[in-house]
């Protein structure tokens, strides 16, 4: 019984415009003499003249059929099919040892070349760079074009048949010999040679565990992938092996068995190997001679079985073969050669000894690999293309036809000297973005394009350049915020903007940091991560208290802050003016779980992209750090120097110089409607700033003084839903905040972090300004002062100095909002009482003995806002007496910019100037007048003499037996002058700076 399943349906659908209807009469007129069978493939146009139509390939989705077939030379069988693994090309090699390679599923030809003067191709491989080419002794390495990029010849008697692609640019070949070369492909050597049993190698194959190697005895050798060791062997057929393919787990053979006098037959059972128990499964029975079988793993792991008569057989190793599933490669009474799978494992090609090449697939749109690169072709040329030009046109312009320019001989277009005269263009000028954005590698710049003009092209309006050139100045400004109504109001500053270190061959050493810092003092560098805190680790820095605390700090944790942080001010103080790394401090920081907890630690994406909300994020890490730093410094008993870390539990009870510093006893309230009142009190180390709620009707915003925002910040209140232990439920709760006493340093949380604080704050400094302007308006005018100096001094100008002092005028003070001193006091029957106070000027006695304190601005932490970089983070700091005695040996006051390792002395207006538009105030420190006269500012070393007379081990617990050594006796300690000697284990020095004991 014959079956129908396999046939198209079109096929019996009739073209109208060959037979027309059958109605009589109706019938096409046809030449007589025109033999019918001729117009087979042809239409006829409107004119009666014959049209070939394409022929259509008609195919079945999944299920593969022959797409197109070529002759590269008739007669000589093709003994070699690869598909390539980087582009859309098929080679194959012949008898004669040509090789050549057709393009797409068309099968253009695409090159042609004689790979081998001889001997035949036995194998094909393709590379990145070329082709590769196994004969019976021979390799060559040709690029797709036919070009020889090497010619290796094998040593005598060798007779090659496979080779196989391993990692790292190499390769094994093998053959009917008794060994297996390794050649490497970069050196065009061979680098080892493996001794294998007679009959050599071959069929290779590799998966992840092994190298398979297949001999015409019919056994498959399990190889190590590296030593090349015999692990396992299958003995497959007892004649010869034909071919084999590994999959996954399974391996699956075919070949001949022995018949008897020599004889050898085609074996139609398909061998299958179980990889995970190493041994035979079932047999595979299918209805063909197989010569040839791959694994065709794509929706199943199927096998192609293919016939040297041409019968191909799709069927699973592990189920029955179905004759349904039995096609025919037409070879036209040709044997099958070759056969090889594309990559995709949507392609088949055969190759046959009448030098044909079958295209088989299972789509009409087939690709070779899952990502081609694509395929260079060569150029057409150029004297077909050119225009057909029409003489008799008086405009025509000559420059179409193409020809070499000679520089020695005059052009028919050139113009006469006398009626031509040189008018140079003047360049436009660079786009100050460019300028802005440019990086300097020695005198080369780079910058990305702003995309604001055309590639390559430059509008030629001579008149608006010359303008544009002029108005240099007052083109486009820096910043791309606020280019609204007056931009270069709106510019960052450059000395706001984030810097970065510019590395060289030389790496740091030519880089030149005292051009971003003319001081002593140390700036941090910025390339680390996390380093978004460099400005408030100076903040830190610069409060003795805080910088003497940590310094006498040393615990036995492995990661404390406290200690990591008095070993950087260690390095600051050390430095004249170069850039410290903060990196082991951030090590430490990163381990802390509250910090990774509270979001405080960034992907270094997020710091790339500028994605990280930073003045958000440093209000969170200073609130983080205060917090952590008094946990840690917390006193305990026994000697402070070599405590261990146990002794430092956080959250131990305890007094810090944190909490007397920082700290302010607070009352919180709660009073439920019902009447019932709770009370509870706690230590605050900073407070955070609370904004009137405004009318959504109102858009005007009314004026506030900043103390009274202030207090009414510190003295919250508040309505919230609590619970209620009298009512047994939650109740609407009026919750109270008052404070018992006065901190040293008022750390403040600015907590603008929306476009509503930020038009706050822009109107409270408008108010400001205009209250300044009056206030002038009626005061008298000074006398003019001398001259002061605008740029900082070196350290030796600085030494009769008081200090520098800018000239403040009322201009200065706009966007100023704080103000630079503040009035603070507790009584009993008010509370807190706040208010702004003159800068120089100092407290009666009698405000005194009312407990009246005045607190000083000390540092003011902005958010500098950018939209390409993210922004950054400055901190302005007023640098103390004892710092410039230390550093510079002068004693005086001065306001500092600390952006990373750009350092620069500034006005102190301009360290309470919020510019909204590109600055954002995020921290503000207070500090009381004289506070430091409370602390002990000495540095005690705080390793003491008692770690030299302990026996310190971590396995002290593990040892049985005690010490070989014995410890130091008091009596022996080192004394001045004595030389010692340390066991620096983990240390590494530079080259160069080797120390001998």
């Amino acid at each position: 019984m014959m079956n129908f399943d396999g046939l198209d349906p079109g096929m019996g659908e009739y073209a109208p415009a060959l037979h027309g209807s059958l109605e009589p009469g109706m019938e096409p007129s046809m030449d007589p003499r025109l033999n019918p069978v001729l117009l087979q493939g042809v239409e006829l146009n409107p004119d009666g003249l014959t049209v070939a139509v394409p022929e259509s390939v008609h195919m079945m989705e999944g299920m593969f059929s022959e797409l197109h077939s070529v002759h590269a030379e008739v007669g000589v069988p093709v003994t070699a099919t690869h598909f390539d693994l980087q582009e859309e090309l098929l080679w194959m090699g012949n008898h004669r040892g040509h090789g050549m390679s057709f393009f797409g599923p068309t099968m253009g030809r695409y090159s042609s070349f004689q790979a081998h003067s001889t001997d035949d191709i036995r194998q094909i491989q393709s590379m990145e760079t070329g082709v590769l080419f196994l004969s019976k002794s021979n390799l060559k390495c040709q690029t797709r074009g036919g070009l020889v990029m090497f010619d290796y010849l094998m040593e005598e008697g060798a007779d090659m048949h496979s080779l196989l692609m391993t990692e790292n640019n190499a390769m094994l070949m093998g053959g009917l010999q008794n060994y297996v070369l390794e050649f490497d492909l970069n050196t065009v050597q061979q680098t080892q040679k493996f001794t294998v049993e007679a009959p050599g190698v071959a069929i290779m194959r590799q998966s992840n565990r092994f190298l398979f190697c297949g001999n015409t005895s019919g056994k498959v050798s399990l190889c190590d992938l590296r030593t090349f060791k015999l692990e396992h062997e299958f003995d497959a057929f007892s004649g010869s092996l034909s071919d084999f393919d590994v999959h996954g787990n399974l391996l699956a053979a075919c070949g001949f068995s022995s018949r008897g006098m020599n004889e050898l037959a085609c074996d139609r059972f398909l061998m299958v190997f179980d990889l995970r128990m190493m041994r035979a499964v079932t047999p595979l029975q299918v209805h063909v001679d197989p010569l040839f079988l791959r694994f065709i793993p794509t929706y199943t792991a199927r096998l192609a079985i293919i016939s040297q008569t041409g019968q191909c057989q799709f069927c699973e190793p592990t189920g029955l073969a179905n004759l349904a599933d039995v096609f025919h490669v037409n070879t036209v009474g040709q044997l099958l050669m070759s056969f090889d799978v594309s990559s995709s494992k949507q392609a088949l090609a055969f190759g046959d000894s009448g030098g044909g090449v079958h295209l088989w697939s299972d789509a009409p749109e087939v690709s070779y690999n899952g990502y081609s690169r694509e395929t260079e072709f060569a150029l057409p040329c150029l004297v077909d293309s050119l225009p057909q030009l029409d003489w008799s046109h008086d405009l025509l312009p000559l420059s179409l036809i193409p020809m070499p320019f000679t520089s020695s001989e005059p052009l028919l277009s050139d113009w006469v000297t006398t009626q031509a005269t040189p008018s140079p263009r003047r360049a436009p000028p660079v786009d100050p973005e460019i300028l802005r954005t440019m990086k300097t590698v020695g005198f080369i710049g780079y910058a990305p394009n702003p995309q604001t003009r055309p590639r390559n092209q430059v509008p030629y309006k001579i008149k608006e350049v010359e303008l544009d050139f002029d108005n240099y100045n007052q083109g486009v400004p820096e910043s791309p915020i606020g280019r609204d109504e007056e931009p270069h109001l709106y510019m960052v500053p450059k000395k706001y903007r984030k810097v970065t270190i510019k590395y060289s061959k030389l790496g740091l050493e030519d880089f030149d940091f005292k051009h971003y810092n003319r001081t002593l003092f140390a700036g941090l560098e910025p390339h680390i991560p996390n380093a978004y805190c460099n400005c408030m680790i100076q903040v830190l820095y610069f409060l003795e208290p805080i910088r003497c605390l940590v310094q006498n700090h040393l615990c036995q944790k492995e990661f404390c802050l406290a200690c990591e942080l008095g070993f950087l001010f260690h390095m600051l103080d050390l430095s004249r003016g170069d850039p410290c790394q903060a990196s082991n401090f951030l090590r430490a920081f990163r381990t802390i779980p509250e910090a990774s907890a509270l979001g405080l630690i960034l992907a270094d994406s997020d710091e790339q992209t500028g994605k990280a909300r930073l003045g958000r994020l440093i209000q969170s890490w200073n609130r983080f750090i205060l917090t952590q730093l008094h946990q840690e410094t917390q006193e305990q008993e026994g000697p402070q120097a070599y405590r261990g870390a146990s002794s430092s539990v956080l959250g131990s009870s305890g007094e810090s110089v944190i909490g007397r510093q920082f700290g302010c006893e607070v009352e919180n309230s709660s009073l439920c409607r019902c009447g019932k009142e709770t009370v509870r009190s706690s230590l605050t180390l900073l407070f955070t700033m609370h904004y009137p709620e405004q009318n959504s009707l109102d858009k005007t915003i009314k004026e506030y003084d900043f103390a009274e925002i202030l207090k009414k910040s510190i003295c919250l209140e508040q309505s919230t839903q609590a619970w209620c232990e009298n009512c047994e439920k939650y109740q609407p709760t009026v919750q109270t905040r008052n404070i018992r006493c006065l901190p040293d340093v008022l750390v403040i949380n600015c907590e603008v972090n929306s476009v509503k604080e930020a038009e706050f704050w822009k109107a409270q400094a408008e108010y400001a300004f205009i209250k300044a302007k009056k206030k002038e308006e009626m005061e008298p005018p000074k006398p003019k002062e001398p001259p002061q100096p605008h740029e900082w001094c070196l350290e030796e100008e600085l030494v009769n100095t008081e200090g520098l002092t800018f000239d403040t005028r009322v201009e200065d003070l706009r966007h100023i909002w704080i103000p630079l001193t503040l009035k603070m006091s507790i009584s009993k029957s008010q509370g807190l009482e706040m208010s702004s106070w003159p800068e120089g000027e100092e407290l009666s006695s009698t405000e005194e003995a009312e407990g009246a304190s005045l607190y000083d601005l000390v540092v003011t932490v902005p958010h500098v806002l950018d939209a390409r970089t993210g922004g950054n983070l400055v901190a302005h700091i007023k640098v103390g007496e004892t710092y410039h005695i230390r550093k510079e040996g002068v004693t005086h006051q001065q306001w500092y910019l600390f952006n990373d390792f750009l350092i620069e002395p500034i006005d102190k207006a301009e360290a309470a100037q919020f510019d909204v538009n590109w600055k954002l105030p995020a921290i503000l420190y207070y500090a009381k007048r004289n506070y430091h006269s409370k602390y002990d500012l000495r540095i005690k070393n705080p390793i003491e003499a008692s770690v030299l007379l302990t026996e310190a081990s971590l396995a002290r617990k593990q040892r049985k037996s005690h010490a070989t050594f014995i410890p130091l006796m008091v009596s022996e300690m080192p004394q001045a002058g004595d030389l010692v000697g340390l066991d620096a284990e983990f240390v590494t020095l530079n080259q160069g700076c080797t120390i001998y004991w």
